[in-house]
């Protein structure tokens, strides 16, 4: 179960040792997150669907990107 403290590696309890931990509250909080569109300069419309590929909900394009953070700037023009 997911806590404030914790967020989402609040599921591993207390396995797997804290850095490990904080690590994957980290990466998961980053992909989870909404980025700007560099195409239509939309706020928070680039979610991520798989490994590497994010799609804006405004203008429907797709980028490849990384695969757990969304890099906004190798796409403006």
């Amino acid at each position: 179960m997911a806590t404030k403290k914790v967020g989402a590696a609040g599921k591993f309890g207390a396995r797997y040792g804290k850095k490990l931990r904080d690590n994957y509250a980290k990466i998961h909080a980053s992909s989870k997150k909404k980025y700007n569109c560099p195409v239509c300069a939309r706020e928070k419309a680039v979610r991520r669907l798989s490994f590497g590929v994010w799609e804006c909900k405004n203008c429907k394009t797709k980028f490849a990107s990384g695969a757990y953070e969304f890099r906004g700037e190798d796409f403006k023009k």
